[in-house]
């Protein structure tokens, strides 16, 4: 690690300077340093800590691991180099005491950033969340604590809040739909609907983690009438998802498991249905499934007729071609790819449109010839 070796008081830089002899280094391995600040002591057993290769830095690494409290709490007080920053965040973001003197550093970047947010429980990520500021000048702090399963659902609502009041548009998946959702319930919620909120969000998760369904298993299946229902093993977590508001629905559609966006697809708010399908987890089997539902919206289908990864497998085409609510002008772009005797299976089926029917009739006139 290279530092200016003019941004250090003179006891750390003969410390740090390539010649300095070894019972030196070894003291400031030790945190031992008369008339070094807390921040230059700091920055000494951070650089000694990942250079040298020698006594020093095993000491320095063994000091920082189990560093003394009143060498960091002095060392927070003032403003750390970049690299300082670094280490001590991936050291002690999550300690609460820690935290927001870190979050109070001019020289924490947004990569250091993003990390705290992504490792943040949820009391850390309330503690980044409320800092307005912080967040206003990084918004990419909105998306990582949002996509965070840890951080709370109303802090989450909160973040997204703030952006629409802002003007800030993101470009996260789902991001639009959470803002407009949260703009049609801009009134302020009583402190006990967040705390509902936050458990709801909790028990949708947990249910859906239960009754999980493997790739094999289906979510809905038909009555003899042709209808879509779904399955009786994932009633329960239909049954959450109703209690659910908008908002909760979209972030569980972007951070839930398959089972439970599968089933936010089919979600009569056309928010949640396309948050479901724009999720960074929507699998090539959860396409396929998705694919083959009448229930499901055209915008629905469109999104994924137009995502070149899920229509590279050949169940996902086939499937969206015989879907009737999937736009023509898809489904006549994925019928040249289809087999033959699919071909043929489409052109004689009184399930699809006619104009895939005449179209697939087409294709195979000029396959024959």
């Amino acid at each position: 690690m290279q530092i200016d070796p003019t941004s250090v008081g003179p006891a750390a830089r003969k410390v740090l300077a390539p010649d300095a002899p070894a019972p030196l280094r070894l003291m400031g391995a030790k945190g031992v340093l008369p008339g070094a600040s807390p921040s230059d002591l700091l920055t000494v057993i951070v650089v000694l800590s990942t250079s040298g290769g020698d006594s020093a830095q095993a000491i320095a690494a063994q000091t920082l691991s189990k560093l003394p409290r009143p060498i960091l709490e002095g060392a927070l007080s003032a403003q750390l180099l970049g690299p300082v920053v670094r280490v001590i965040a991936e050291l002690f973001g999550q300690d609460l005491s820690v935290l927001p003197r870190l979050l109070g550093q001019a020289a924490l970047d947004e990569e250091t950033l993003c990390e705290l947010c992504m490792k943040a429980d949820e009391a850390a990520g309330e503690l980044i969340g409320t800092n307005e500021a912080l967040v206003l000048s990084h918004p990419v702090v909105i998306e990582k604590l949002y996509m965070n399963k840890r951080v709370r659902m109303s802090t989450a609502d909160r973040l997204i809040d703030l952006a629409v009041r802002n003007g800030l548009e993101l470009e996260f998946p789902a991001f639009k739909e959470a803002a407009l959702a949260i703009r049609e319930q801009l009134v302020p919620e009583p402190s006990d609907d967040r705390n509902f909120s936050d458990q709801l969000f909790l028990d949708l998760d947990k249910t859906a983690n239960e009754i999980a369904l493997t790739e094999e298993e289906a979510i809905c299946e038909r009555d003899d009438e042709g209808n879509e229902r779904v399955v009786a093993k994932v009633v329960p977590l239909f049954a959450w998802i109703q209690k659910a508001t908008v908002t909760e629905k979209i972030r569980t559609a972007m951070l839930g498991n398959a089972t439970a966006r599968l089933l936010l697809v089919r979600d009569s708010n056309r928010l949640v249905a396309e948050a479901a399908v724009k999720s960074p987890r929507l699998t090539e089997n959860d396409a396929t499934q998705i694919a083959a539902m009448r229930s499901v919206s055209d915008e629905v289908l469109r999104q994924i007729a137009s995502n070149p990864e899920l229509v590279r497998g050949y169940q996902v085409k086939l499937n969206l071609v015989t879907n009737p609510r999937t736009p023509f002008t898809f489904a006549s772009r994925l019928l040249p790819h289809l087999r033959v005797n699919d071909l043929r299976a489409i052109a004689r089926s009184k399930n699809v449109p006619g104009a895939v029917n005449k179209a697939a009739k087409q294709m195979l006139a000029r396959r024959e010839h």
